[in-house]
């Protein structure tokens, strides 16, 4: 076991394995390992320059105990940056205290010569690496002791019941309303971040924590230290980056459905609003508004004059976006240019296909720098010249027929290296040439990674289905996504799985989900709505005119007193423009996501590191959403304080759990009552 001080970062060589630590960022440290005789000098997320701090390394000879009272001298190294320390033994065993109580330790059971807790007979090591035949990558398992009493959150988005993480085991993979963000906030105090993209899983056992990924060069992760949950995510978005600032015309309402299917329908739907008298910041034209996936263009038969169109939706002050999907057909006359220049995902065996809806596919190698330029030039022309604004970036994990990982190739590297990183590199497609214009730039995007909140993507929890079930997942699906570092979030309104609108139950989910969702982020319709019953405009054209369409999904589509409900809350949204624009700053200043735990704004309160059915709005709004079918009626707890609930304007006292009404017509909301105002 060797130990060096290379500039102030800790070095060590034990068994083949070169290991560093270094400090990174305020109270935080970088842990990288590597079986070669370098690293491969790639950051990752850890994208943003850090601040100089004051580290200490030191290396000492330590006592250990042998047996019948004897003791040996073994060399053990400490690395200190802040409230944060890395305590390394001979045997190369990683442990991390704030200040001086441990947070966590790599696991360790095997003989090392001692009678230390770690030293059996059982051959488990702390990290392991297992060369793949016939290749420079290795399968790495990295295990971490269980910390009892721990409650872990973060991780992006998975859809289960389960706000804390401890004991579940996540894929560490991207999959339609799967985001794998490898960020966990602990209630011990600190947060880490697996810093590698490749495909793999993590296991939050009692006995365990083991972290997995199938193929890799190196170990790297990062891990900070703080008081609160409000600092360690400042802390990590320090280092990955942060959204930037929200443009404050796109804080209303977004109208969306599956699908607008020309140009007149969309004119048509933004003139009734108008007509309402709603106002409408953003309409969305979903996909096969193009001929063939990888077309990239309006079908003008019929859309015959975008721009028109785009000049009238201007003029009533809405924006534009429009569906662009990675998927390109063979049909396509972007194919066989893509292909024969390698700009398309590869397969390791069989046919080049990897996506096959509504066509024979292959998707872009968004990790080729030409494949980007490419995509980029041909949207250009096509939509952003036209006057289009954004960008709805669908599919984006990318959409996989099958998520046979091990058979595709990116330039790059295997999927199985990299392919967790691929959404955020679809959206650098679009977002380093946009940003490029000094407009603001907001995309929408079914999948991120780490760090992808700083790429202008406003990320969407994907096809769920309309069920109370998936409703209250997408709370806790939000919840951690915000402690991941990604502020920018939403839902299709009412789930996007709908089979029968005209169905009571149905129209009773959208109520509630709609409340949600004036209390989130962005406040966006969308929805697949059955029956499918309307006739395709053409049964023999193989573009736009063939695809079914769904019912109507604006805001009037559900009778006349579910309206009236769903525009009394879009009054509510608008009323708290001015508060939601503070809370998009507050995202850009230190990080703080707007959908907010219990415990992010009340750390001390044992009762909040329990709650996964209610959350804080920002600071000041407490929202209890209504997650059953025919509930009228439901308790919310309240912390320390004084609370006025907006129904009636009564105030109660914190500290305890209060039972309130919640008729169709409203979502239980409190206002925290701030001293002084």
């Amino acid at each position: 076991m060797r130990f060096e001080n290379d500039r102030g970062a800790l070095v060590f060589y034990h068994n083949g394995e070169m290991v560093r630590i270094e400090a990174w960022g305020r109270d935080s440290l970088r842990v990288r390992a590597s079986m070669s005789a370098s690293f491969t000098g790639t950051d990752r997320a850890l994208t943003e320059e850090v601040e100089n701090t004051d580290t200490q390394v030191t290396i000492e000879e330590v006592p250990h105990a042998v047996g019948d009272g004897t003791f040996d001298t073994r060399k053990e190294a400490t690395i200190t940056n802040g409230l944060i320390k890395a305590v390394v033994n001979f045997a190369g065993v990683i442990a991390f205290y704030k200040g001086d109580s441990l947070i966590l330790r790599e696991y360790f059971r095997s003989y090392d010569g001692t009678i230390s807790r770690e030293s059996r007979c059982l051959k488990l090591i702390n990290r392991t690496w297992k060369g793949i035949p016939g290749g420079s990558e290795y399968i790495l398992n990295v295990k971490f002791e269980s910390c009892h009493g721990e409650k872990l959150f973060g991780m992006g988005q998975y859809q289960q019941d389960c706000l804390d993480l401890k004991g579940c085991v996540l894929e560490l993979a991207q999959r339609n309303s799967q985001i794998s963000i490898p960020f966990a906030v602990s209630s011990s105090g600190y947060g880490f971040l697996w810093n590698n993209p490749a495909v793999g899983r993590v296991t939050f056992g009692r006995n365990y924590y083991e972290w997995i990924a199938q193929s890799t060069k190196e170990m790297d992760y990062w891990i900070t230290a703080a008081d609160t949950p409000r600092q360690i995510v400042e802390n990590y978005t320090a280092v990955t980056g942060r959204a930037g600032m929200f443009p404050e015309d796109l804080m209303g309402l977004w109208q969306c459905k599956l699908r607008y299917r020309t140009q007149d329908e969309v004119l048509s739907v933004a003139r009734q609003y108008q007509k309402e008298g709603i106002k409408i910041d953003q309409i969305v034209i979903d996909f096969f508004h193009w001929t063939l996936q990888g077309d990239w263009k309006f079908d003008k038969k019929y859309w015959p004059d975008p721009k028109a169109m785009v000049d009238e939706l201007h003029e009533m002050g809405i924006k534009v976006i429009v569906s662009v999907w990675p998927s390109v057909d063979r049909r396509s006359e972007n194919f066989y240019p893509m292909m024969e220049k390698g700009l398309l995902i590869r397969t390791e065996r069989g046919a080049a296909q990897t996506y096959d809806y509504q066509g024979d596919c292959v998707e872009i190698d968004a990790f080729h720098p030409e494949a980007r330029k490419y995509i980029w030039e041909v949207c250009k022309k096509n939509y952003y010249d036209l006057g289009i604004d954004a960008f709805w970036l669908d599919n984006s994990e990318p959409d996989y027929g099958v998520y046979d990982f091990e058979n595709y190739r990116y330039c790059d590297g295997p999927a199985l290296s990299i392919s967790n990183l691929y959404p955020q590199m679809f959206s650098r497609a679009f977002y380093d040439e946009m940003s490029k214009t000094g407009k603001d730039v907001v995309n929408l995007l079914r999948c991120a990674w780490a760090g992808s909140q700083k790429y202008g993507n406003v990320v969407w929890s994907g096809d769920v289905p309309s069920t109370f079930e998936a409703f209250a997942d997408q709370i806790q699906c939000g919840l951690n996504m915000g402690l991941a570092g990604i502020p920018w979030w939403t839902t299709d309104i009412g789930g996007f799985m709908t089979d029968d609108v005209n169905d009571e139950d149905f129209r009773q989910l959208l109520i509630r989900w709609y409340q949600f969702a004036v209390y989130s982020p962005v406040l966006r319709m969308h929805g697949d709505r059955g029956p499918y019953n309307i006739p395709p405009l053409d049964e023999r054209d193989w573009g736009g005119g063939y695809l079914h369409t769904g019912q109507p999904n604006e805001l009037w589509s559900y009778g006349e007193e579910n309206y009236a409900i769903m525009k009394k809350y879009y009054n509510i949204r608008i009323s708290l423009h001015d508060y939601i624009k503070d809370l998009f700053a507050e995202a850009h200043e230190n990080g703080s996501p707007l959908l907010r735990t219990m415990f992010y704004e009340f750390p001390q309160d044992p009762a909040c590191w329990e709650l996964k059915d209610q959350y804080m709005f920002g600071s000041r709004y407490l929202a209890a959403p209504i997650l059953q079918l025919n509930s009228f009626k439901r308790d919310v707890y309240l912390p320390a304080g004084q609370w006025k609930l907006t129904s009636d304007g009564k105030v109660y006292e914190g500290g305890r759990t209060v039972s309130v009404e919640a008729p169709i017509d409203y979502m239980p909301v409190f206002e925290r009552m701030i001293q002084g105002e």
